[in-house]
């Protein structure tokens, strides 16, 4: 390729929509091009990449016993209504109408085509087990764009669906796929990714695990245990609480006037957090009655995991008019209201503390989270729904844990039978009998690989792509070409001979050396060869990597059969 036709401006500024060092690099390097929020066109360098993502992705799931399919991009409603999904799913579904008014979709994820699929083709035991994948563009109308590719609202996925006669089997292939996807992550340069534990959401289903790329940049909370190795993301890790062990004493109720959050009256009655009970109020999407949840202090609801437990969304209570809860001085004595109530395993057992009297500027001190000290309004069991903390203990190990953030680069959920279930499919046993299969499911978004690989491997300059995800092997800089035609001479020889077994580009414009190499700096390319004052000079061609990890002068002369070693070097880095 030569550079100067190369269609793509590269640009010095930093744009000022971008912050995460991809976005910034992207957008800078003429990799990709925003067409409407969270909606763009890739350039030659990024498709380049993701051509090489793709084949990567490709050869994996191949090598698994994967069947690559194609599953439309527009779907009819029907099949959604089918699983349910058509009513559950909000505003995040673009549902449209086609010529003839009926109700369609545009796929965000394809369960149930997969599904649709599979129904008509494997009805007897004797096709099991099987996995079916694609490579396909999906749309998701996401509210929050952010961070160019990682988060957008068109994007391409690989998505896989593996069907399975028990749960037994699914587990086998699920860890076949864990593995596979270690192998993945590893050849494209991410290697240190890390895989945790995950709330299932929408997808459904009892086990879910994601691979996350560590990320200060990142949007999600990882609960990282550096002593046993435990992770998991913060919305499904369990808490291990370490309760007080404080003496019972009599209940006392207190004024606490304009007293309505836990550091207000923490500081009227110097006492410490986790000395408190608050209650946090939700509404559940399609029920008229409310939530609360009585929990410690200190602590916060984990609304993933209040999700899973009520089977329903949940948001904050916002509307209070039509409510009969006293808001700023809720407490589980003497609470009257139909609200459906839960306790968090963070109170059970807690002694003496204090929580609201259902009357306002009122609180009650000394309060036992106990059958005793409760009296009726103890609960028939505590429920662990609070968001981990960093530094809290280790649900596994009990030693201390961290809090990291992290990038999403793929996920793998056990499945079960809800789509395959809701949707009538069926396959005949060997005795002849109807059974249902069982599931499971595998994403890999194709575009925020690309961006997650930028944000790991990269300096204050541009990219520094791994030589197997590259958009070229090797770049060319001729520098001083204009005024020396032995210059230009020897770079067009050696961009010929190269061209012949590896990807080339080749700075052919020209250009001063600033120029050309802090484009080379934005394309990341992981071999450059520099062809300048050297070649006047002593008759030698700089060889550099594009990390910096080696430069050397090499006669130009032998520069075609070093290159050769160099290549071996830098895909030994990826080993």
């Amino acid at each position: 390729m030569l550079l100067s036709q190369l269609i793509g401006e590269r640009y010095r500024e930093k744009p000022v929509e971008a912050s995460m060092a991809s976005h910034i690099f992207m957008l800078r390097g003429g990799y990709m091009r925003q067409v409407a929020s969270g909606i763009y066109s890739l350039l030659p360098p990024a498709k380049r990449i993701t051509a090489k993502l793709e084949a990567i992705i490709r050869e994996e799931m191949d090598a698994i016993g994967g069947q690559e399919v194609l599953f439309p991009v527009v779907m009819p409603a029907e099949l959604w209504r089918e699983s349910g999904r058509y009513e559950s799913v909000g505003s995040e579904l673009l549902r449209l109408k086609d010529r003839t008014g009926h109700d369609m979709l545009l796929g965000m994820t394809h369960e149930e085509a997969s599904v649709h699929l599979a129904r008509s083709e494997a009805t007897s035991y004797t096709r099991f087990p099987f996995m079916i994948y694609q490579i396909q563009t999906k749309f998701r109308d996401e509210p929050r764009s952010r961070g160019g590719l990682i988060r957008v609202r068109e994007f391409t996925m690989k998505d896989a669906y593996s069907f399975h006669t028990s749960q037994e089997d699914l587990a086998r292939y699920y860890d076949i796929c864990h593995k596979s996807y270690e192998r993945i992550f590893a050849r494209v340069g991410l290697p240190g990714i890390v895989s945790v534990k995950s709330d299932t959401g929408m997808m459904g289903g009892k086990v879910a695990h994601e691979f996350m790329l560590l990320s200060d940049s990142g949007e999600d909370s990882l609960v990282i245990c550096p002593h046993c190795g435990f992770s998991a993301n913060v919305e499904a890790s369990p808490v291990k609480c370490v309760h007080g062990n404080r003496p019972s004493r009599p209940v006392e109720k207190v004024s606490t006037p304009h007293t309505k959050t836990i550091d207000e009256l923490c500081a009227l009655l110097k006492i410490t957090p986790d000395r408190t009970a608050k209650a946090c109020v939700f509404a559940v999407e399609g029920r008229r009655k409310p939530i609360i949840v009585f929990i410690r202090g200190d602590f916060e609801v984990n609304e993933a995991k209040l999700r899973q437990r009520v089977g329903a969304d949940v948001f904050p209570l916002t509307d209070y008019s039509e409510s009969d809860i006293c808001f700023g001085f809720i407490g589980p004595v003497g609470l009257a209201s139909d609200a459906d109530v839960y306790f968090d395993a963070t109170l059970e057992g807690e002694t003496d503390m204090v929580c609201g009297a259902n009357e306002t500027d009122f609180h009650l001190c000394g309060v036992d989270f106990t059958a005793e000290g409760l009296g009726n309004a103890f609960p028939a069991e505590f429920f662990d729904l609070a968001k981990a903390r960093s530094g809290d203990a280790c649900p596994v190990c009990g030693r201390s844990a961290e809090i990291k953030r992290g990038i999403e680069m793929g996920n793998i959920f056990q499945l079960g039978t809800k789509y395959s279930a809701s949707m009538g499919y069926t396959y005949t046993d060997a005795e002849g009998k109807a059974q249902t299969p069982i599931m499971g499911c595998y994403g890999i978004g194709v575009g925020r690989l690309l961006a997650g690989i930028c944000e790991e491997h990269h300096d204050d300059y541009g990219p520094i792509w791994p030589i197997s995800v590259a958009p070229w092997q090797i770049h060319i800089c001729a520098i001083g070409g204009g005024k020396d035609p032995k210059i230009t001479e020897a770079a067009e020889k050696l961009y010929a001979e190269l061209s012949r077994k590896y990807e080339v580009i080749y700075d052919d414009r020209g250009a001063a050396a600033g120029v050309s190499f802090a484009d080379a700096d934005l394309l990341g390319v992981p071999l450059r060869i520099v062809i300048g004052r050297g070649l006047s000079k002593d008759g030698t061609v700089e060889i550099a990597a594009r990390d910096k990890s080696f430069r050397d002068n090499i006669p130009l002369e032998d520069a075609v059969s070093a290159v050769d070693g160099y290549i071996d070097r830098l895909w030994e880095g990826l080993r």
